[in-house]
């Protein structure tokens, strides 16, 4: 319940400050409404800032906002003083990987979930939070728990979380833009509404951003899909490869549904089989992963 009141607390203050944005950029420049049923028809000026603003802006704000939302959602506890010798190790570790990977020592924590799993996000490379679950602690060696966090220190260094950030934004912004011109279409040319915005144009575009994001949603978890290859070669590196693949066969024998929420599985080592098929998966199988670093089918090079 916390976490779904977070979720549409923070949703809420996106669209806000979205909304203010619009105001005073339509004020700045001139920007006339989106669609004129009575003049000129769909303003693609005004319509292309509108949508680029929302589909950006909103990409953006959630991975300004992403640690803090990942804290709170998950209960994560930043390591600050290590109070035992295995979260001395997590930090070191973390250290020691974020060195030889060129980036700034990201915060480490721990959160509360039976499930092994691990995530990271941050706004970037050298802002970023790594964080592991109780059951990964619990359930694998020293060695498989290095080569997750190698993976996760990859996702920083590789910079997935603002490359994924940027492609989500030019889907959505097509996605807004585009839906509302079907809205349009339809209320003004089919239904022939001559009086302005009607129920056919709002529903309308409704339907269509549903069904054009399930399609951009595609687009999104296939980059998704191609990083976590490049996440677990970085993983190899700076573990071992031999360490990456046991990693990831522990996963296989522990695999569960996933506790994170749904912003946070891209990142993590694990993600949740998708209820609409492998095109919608944010994950490769196990399998396929195991398999792309036993033949070394991902080159070294692309991790980092």
């Amino acid at each position: 319940m916390k976490r779904i009141g977070l979720f549409l607390i923070t949703n809420l203050a996106v669209i806000v400050v979205l909304m203010i944005a619009w105001f005073i950029l339509s004020s700045l420049f001139g920007l006339d409404s989106t669609v004129d049923y009575q003049g000129g028809g769909i303003n693609y000026t005004s319509l292309a800032v509108f949508a680029a603003l929302f589909g950006f802006g909103g990409s953006f704000i959630s991975l300004a906002m992403s640690k803090w939302i990942a804290k709170r959602s998950t209960g994560a506890r930043v390591i600050e003083n290590p109070s035992s010798e295995g979260e001395r190790w997590l930090l070191e570790t973390v250290k020691r990987q974020a060195e030889q990977a060129g980036i700034a020592m990201p915060e480490v924590a721990i959160y509360d979930a039976p499930e092994i799993n691990a995530f990271a996000t941050g706004m970037t490379k050298n802002n970023a939070l790594v964080a592991v679950s109780t059951g990964l602690l619990a359930n694998m060696t020293r060695n498989e728990a290095e080569a997750v966090l190698g993976h996760e220190v990859g996702h920083i260094a590789n910079g997935d979380m603002v490359t994924l950030s940027l492609i989500q934004g030019v889907v959505n912004t097509f996605v807004i833009f585009f839906a509302r011109i079907v809205g349009y279409l339809v209320d003004k040319v089919i239904l022939k509404n001559e009086e302005g915005p009607g129920i056919g144009y709002f529903v309308t575009t409704i339907v269509a951003e549903i069904v054009f994001g399930i399609l951009a949603s595609i687009i999104t978890m296939y980059f998704s899909r191609v990083r976590e290859f490049h996440a677990d070669e970085a993983g190899a590196r700076l573990s071992s490869r031999e360490n990456m693949i046991a990693a990831l066969e522990r996963l296989k024998m522990n695999h569960g549904e996933s506790s994170l929420p749904a912003q946070m599985q891209a990142f993590g080592i694990s993600g949740e089989k998708s209820r609409f098929g492998d095109l919608f998966r944010s994950h490769p199988p196990l399998d396929e992963r195991i398999e792309a670093l036993r033949t070394g089918r991902v080159s070294p090079q692309a991790a980092f």
